[in-house]
C-alpha cells in the first residue's frame, strides 16, 4: 500500500489529472442507482495522496502553491459531476430537432462548473493539510464547506451531494435527523477517507477506532431508530397516479382530451383489494394538459370523478394576466380541487429550473436566439410563497414541485407545519437514466430529516409511498401507468428541529476545521 500511495503522490502533469478524474467518476457508483458506497473508501484516499503531492515551489506566491490542489481538486469534481450528471443530456433529445445543440453544454457545461466546488475543497484542505490525520479532517472540513455552498449559491444545486453515498438504505439514512445533510457531507468524506492512513500508518490506530466509532454509531442508530415502534396519530388513505404520459405528445392539442381520460380513468377505479377509497389523490407536475382557464369543463369532469369527501391534488400550469395591456403569467403549480370540482388552493413552483423553467438574463441570450430548453412552450414566473395545503382528514401537505425537494432547508421550513411531504415531478424527461433514483433518494431523505411520510408522483417513474423513516411503503417504476393505493400512518415529527440539525451540522464542519488547525500548527512548529 505504500508503494501504491507513494506512486499516486508523485504523479504530475496531465496523468495526475487523469487519476483525479478517474477517482471523482468511480465516486458515482455509491450513488443512486448504483449504491455501492464501497467504491468511496478508494476513490477518496486516492484523493488525499493526490492533494499530499499537490505542492508548489516554495518561492511562489500563495495562489501559485495553492493551484495543483485547487486544479485536482477540479478534476476530482469533473470527473463525479460528468459521470454523475450525464442524463441531462437526455432531456435536450426529447425535442432533439430543436435542443440538440445545446447537448454539449448541457453535459460538459454544467460539470465543469460545479467541479469549482470541488476545487474550493481542495484548496481549503490544503491551507490546513499535515501528514498524519489532520488531511483527513481538512478534507472533511473542505467538502463539508463546498457542499454547503452548493446548497445556494447561483441559485443552488446540492445535486448528489457526498453524504447521499453514506445513505443508500434506510438503516444508515437515520443519522442525518440529527446531523443533517451540511453534518454527513463532512463525515462521509472523513469516513472514506481514513482509508489513507494506512499508507503512512502515521495516526492509524486512531483512524481505526474513529472508523469504528463512526460506523458503529451510523449503523446502530438507524437500527436503534427503525426498531423503536411509533405510534401514528391519524393516518389518510392516499392514491398516487402514475400516468407515463410519452412527452412527445405532453402538449399536443390534438392528444390533450386523451391524456386527461387517462388519468380519469387511473383515479377514478376502484381501490385495490384490502384499501379503502382513497381520501386524497395525487396527480404529477404539470399533469393537466391544458389550462383551466381555456377548459373549465374539466373541472366539471373533476367534480363528478371525486367521490364526497376527496380531494385532488394536481399539477398543472396556472396562468395569471392575460389582459389587453399585459400579458398572461405562467406558474408551475399544484392545485387542490375539492369534491365539487372548485380550486379550493394552490400553490407556485418558487425555486425554478435556470434554463429548463425560466432564462436567466432573457434579453441577452434572445439576442442569439436561446430560450428555455426543456419546460414546455412558455417561461415560467416564479412563485412568491409556499405554505402547506389543507387535506382530509385534518392534515397539512407541504408541497414540492420536482427538484424543489432536493434542498434541505427549503423543504423543512414547510414540513415543519405539515403532517406529510407532498413531491410531484416530471422525470419522463430524462428515461430510464439514473436522473429519476437520484431524484428520488433526495426526496427520500427529506421523509428521514422531517420525521414525516412522503406521497411522491411523477409522470413516468419514480412514484412512490415514503414512511417517516424512509422506508418505501409502495412504489411504481419507470415506465409503469397506474396507481398507489396506502394507507398512511401520520405519527408525528422530526426528531430534531430545522434550527438544530442546522447548528449540528456546522458544529461538526467546525470540530473537523479546529482539528485540522491545530494538527497543522503542531505540525509547524514541530518542524520549526
Amino acid at each position: 500500500m505504500q508503494r501504491f500511495a507513494g506512486r499516486i503522490i508523485l504523479l504530475w502533469g496531465w496523468r495526475r489529472s487523469l487519476v483525479a478524474f478517474a477517482a471523482g467518476a468511480l465516486a458515482v457508483l455509491a450513488q443512486a442507482p448504483y449504491d455501492f458506497f464501497a467504491v468511496c473508501f478508494v476513490s477518496f484516499p486516492v484523493l488525499v495522496w493526490l492533494l499530499d503531492g499537490a505542492t508548489g515551489e516554495a518561492s511562489d506566491g500563495w495562489f501559485r502553491r495553492l493551484r495543483p490542489a485547487f486544479a485536482t481538486g477540479w478534476w476530482f469534481g469533473f470527473g463525479y459531476f460528468l459521470a454523475g450528471l450525464w442524463w441531462i443530456g437526455q432531456a435536450l433529445l426529447v425535442e432533439a430537432d430543436s435542443f440538440a445543440w445545446a447537448l454539449p453544454f448541457a453535459v460538459v457545461g454544467i460539470p465543469f462548473a460545479l467541479a469549482f466546488f470541488y476545487g474550493l475543497a481542495t484548496v481549503v484542505a490544503r491551507l490546513f493539510w499535515s501528514s498524519d490525520i489532520g488531511r483527513i479532517a481538512a478534507l472533511a472540513f473542505g467538502f463539508g464547506l463546498a457542499e454547503w455552498l452548493r446548497d445556494f449559491l447561483f441559485t443552488g444545486f446540492p445535486w448528489n451531494a457526498v453524504g447521499y453515498a453514506a445513505m443508500p438504505v434506510p438503516l444508515l439514512m437515520q443519522s442525518v435527523s440529527v446531523t443533517g445533510m451540511t453534518g454527513m457531507n463532512a463525515l462521509a468524506v472523513f469516513l472514506f477517507s481514513l482509508p489513507a492512513l494506512v499508507a503512512a500508518r502515521r495516526h492509524l490506530r486512531l483512524g481505526i477506532a474513529l472508523f469504528v466509532i463512526l460506523v458503529a454509531a451510523h449503523v446502530g442508530f438507524g437500527y436503534f431508530r427503525l426498531a423503536t415502534p411509533v405510534k401514528p396519530t391519524r393516518s389518510i388513505d392516499v392514491r398516487i397516479v402514475q400516468p407515463a404520459v410519452d412527452l412527445s405528445e405532453k402538449w399536443d392539442a390534438s392528444v390533450r382530451d386523451r391524456i386527461f381520460a387517462t388519468l380519469l380513468g387511473i383515479s377514478g377505479k376502484a381501490p385495490e383489494e384490502g384499501h379503502a377509497k382513497p381520501q386524497l389523490i395525487l396527480w404529477p407536475e404539470t399533469s393537466v394538459p391544458f389550462l383551466f382557464t381555456e377548459r373549465p369543463d374539466a373541472l366539471t369532469a373533476l367534480g363528478d370523478m371525486l367521490a364526497d369527501g376527496q380531494m385532488l391534488i394536481a399539477g398543472v400550469v396556472r396562468e395569471e394576466g392575460g389582459s389587453a395591456s399585459a400579458g398572461s403569467r405562467y406558474y408551475n403549480s399544484v392545485v387542490a380541487i375539492n369534491d365539487k370540482g372548485e380550486i379550493v388552493d394552490a400553490v407556485d413552483k418558487v425555486h425554478l429550473v435556470p434554463f429548463g423553467e425560466y432564462l436567466p438574463f432573457a434579453d441577452l441570450f434572445e439576442r442569439f436566439g436561446v430560450g428555455q430548453l426543456v419546460a414546455g412552450p412558455m417561461n415560467f414566473a416564479a412563485g412568491n410563497e409556499r405554505h402547506p395545503i389543507g387535506v382530509p382528514g385534518g392534515l397539512r401537505a407541504a408541497p414540492f414541485i420536482c427538484y424543489e425537494v432536493i434542498f434541505p432547508d427549503l423543504v423543512a421550513v414547510d414540513a415543519a407545519s405539515s403532517d406529510v411531504i407532498v413531491n410531484v415531478t416530471n422525470d419522463a424527461w430524462f428515461g430510464d437514466t439514473p436522473g429519476p433514483y437520484q431524484h428520488f433518494r433526495q426526496a427520500q431523505i427529506r421523509a428521514v430529516e422531517n420525521g414525516l411520510p412522503l406521497l411522491r408522483a411523477a409522470n413516468n417513474g419514480i412514484s412512490a409511498v415514503v414512511d417517516s423513516h424512509g422506508r418505501i411503503v409502495d412504489a411504481l417504476a419507470v415506465d409503469a401507468r397506474g396507481a398507489i393505493d396506502a394507507h398512511v400512518p401520520v405519527s408525528g415529527r422530526a426528531l430534531l428541529s430545522p434550527d438544530q440539525r442546522r447548528i449540528n451540522g456546522l458544529l461538526i464542519m467546525l470540530l473537523f476545521a479546529l482539528a485540522a488547525f491545530t494538527l497543522n500548527v503542531r505540525q509547524r512548529l514541530r518542524v520549526n
